[in-house]
C-alpha cells in the first residue's frame, strides 16, 4: 500500500455563545480556525488528520505544505514509527496531522477503531471540562451556572492578565455555584514566579483541581518550587512537548497534572508515550484542547478510551462550534462524549462543509 494523494485545506469556522468571544491573556478570537489534511492510497483508502492553524495571525507557507506532497507520496502509511521519526526534525505542529491521518488509514486498513490499535477499550465515555475565556465577572457568573444547567463537572477558566482579575473570576464562580464545578485556571504562562507563588496561596481558598501553567515554559526548577509553597496544585501544558522535556518534569516533580496535546508534541503516539511514562509517576494526564473540530475530538476519544491516565475530565469547547466538518457531529450529554467505534477515527468527514468553511491558502 502507498500514499498517491495529499491534500490539504485550511478553514475557519464560526464559534459561538458560551465559548465566543473567547479571550486568553494575548488574544480574543470568535472562530476556529484549523489545517485539514487528507491522504489517499492506491487502494482507495481515505485518512484524515486535523491540527490548529498556527497563532498570531500566522499562517502555513506555501513552502510548508508543498513539501507534504513531496514526503509523503510513495510512502506506506501503515509505517507510522518510521515517518515520525523523520518528522521530528520538522517540528511537531504539521507531524501531528500526518500522523492522525496515517492512523485513519491504519485503523481502515485493520477494520478496527482507533482505540483497538492504541491498546484496547478502556472507558466507552469520556468526561469533559467545559473552558471559559476572560470575561466581565457577571458573564462569568452566569456562565458558570450554564455549565452546570448543562451538566458539566468541570470547569476551565483563562486568565493571566492580571492576578487580581483572576481572583475576582474564581470568587465569583464559588459564589456562583459552590462546589458544583471542579475549577481550573490558565494564565497561559503569565506570570512571574514570584506573582504565580503569591497567586496560589491567594487562591488556596477556592479549591482548585489545579492552577494550570502559570509561568513561562522552561521554569521548571520554579515550578518544582512553588509546589512545595502552596496547596494549590500546579500543572503543565506548554511544558509538555518531547518525552525528555517530561521525564524531566517528573523527575523534579515540577507538576501534579500534565496536558499533552498533538501539536505540541507530535501526535497521538507521543501522547499516549507521554501519559504512560506520566502514570508510571503517579501523575495524571488532561488531554489539552485547542478548540478542536471533529476530526481532532474523535482523535482525544479514541486517545482517552485506550489510556487509563487520562483519569480526569479532558479539555473541550466542541460545544461551542456552530458548525463542523463532520456529518454527524458529536453530541455531548451531561459533559461527556462516547467514544465512536467505526473504523480507524471512526467519523466521515463532508466534504461539502469543508469546501464550505475553507478560505484561502497562503
Amino acid at each position: 500500500m502507498k500514499i498517491t494523494g495529499v491534500e490539504t485545506f485550511l478553514v475557519e469556522i464560526p464559534q459561538k455563545y458560551p465559548i465566543a468571544p473567547y479571550q486568553s491573556r494575548y488574544r480574543s478570537s470568535s472562530k476556529k480556525d484549523a489545517l485539514l489534511i487528507r491522504l489517499e492510497t492506491d487502494d482507495g483508502i481515505v485518512g484524515w488528520g486535523e491540527t490548529p492553524q498556527r497563532y498570531f495571525g500566522e499562517r502555513w507557507s506555501k513552502v510548508e505544505l508543498g513539501q507534504l506532497a513531496d514526503k509523503l507520496l510513495g510512502r506506506d502509511p501503515t509505517a507510522i514509527s518510521a515517518m515520525a521519526v523523520e518528522w521530528q526534525l520538522d517540528g511537531a505542529h504539521l507531524q501531528s496531522a500526518v500522523e492522525m491521518a496515517l492512523w485513519d488509514i491504519l485503523g481502515k486498513v485493520c477494520k478496527q477503531p482507533l482505540y483497538r490499535l492504541l491498546g484496547g477499550l478502556y472507558r466507552e465515555e469520556v468526561e469533559l471540562a467545559c473552558c471559559m475565556g476572560i470575561r466581565p465577572v457577571a458573564e462569568v457568573r452566569e456562565i458558570a451556572k450554564l455549565y452546570v444547567e448543562k451538566g458539566f463537572g468541570t470547569l476551565k477558566i483563562k486568565a493571566g492578565r492580571d492576578p487580581e482579575e483572576d481572583l475576582a473570576a474564581a470568587r465569583t464562580i464559588r459564589d456562583a455555584v459552590g462546589d458544583q464545578l471542579q475549577l481550573r485556571i490558565d494564565p497561559n504562562t503569565g506570570y512571574t514566579p514570584d506573582v504565580c507563588l503569591q497567586l496560589a496561596r491567594d487562591l488556596e481558598p477556592y479549591n482548585l483541581q489545579y492552577f494550570e501553567q502559570p509561568m513561562a515554559a522552561d521554569l521548571l526548577e520554579d515550578s518544582a518550587r512553588i509546589r512545595g509553597l502552596t496547596s494549590t496544585p500546579l500543572a503543565l501544558n506548554e511544558s509538555v512537548t518531547t518525552i525528555e522535556q517530561v521525564r524531566k518534569i517528573l523527575e523534579l516533580k515540577a507538576a501534579a497534572v500534565l496536558l499533552p496535546d498533538t501539536y505540541q508534541c507530535g501526535g497521538l503516539w507521543a501522547c499516549k508515550l507521554i501519559s504512560d511514562l506520566s502514570g508510571s509517576a503517579g501523575v495524571p494526564c488532561v488531554m489539552h484542547c485547542s478548540h478542536d473540530l471533529g476530526l481532532k475530538t474523535a482523535a482525544m476519544l479514541h486517545l482517552v478510551a485506550a489510556s487509563p491516565n487520562f483519569s480526569m475530565a479532558n479539555d473541550c469547547t466542541y460545544f461551542g462550534l456552530d458548525d463542523d466538518i463532520i456529518d454527524e457531529p458529536f453530541q455531548i450529554q451531561q459533559g461527556k462524549l462516547k467514544v465512536p467505534h467505526g473504523h480507524g477515527l471512526g467519523i466521515k468527514v463532508d466534504l461539502k462543509k469543508v469546501r464550505k468553511y475553507q478560505v484561502p491558502g497562503p
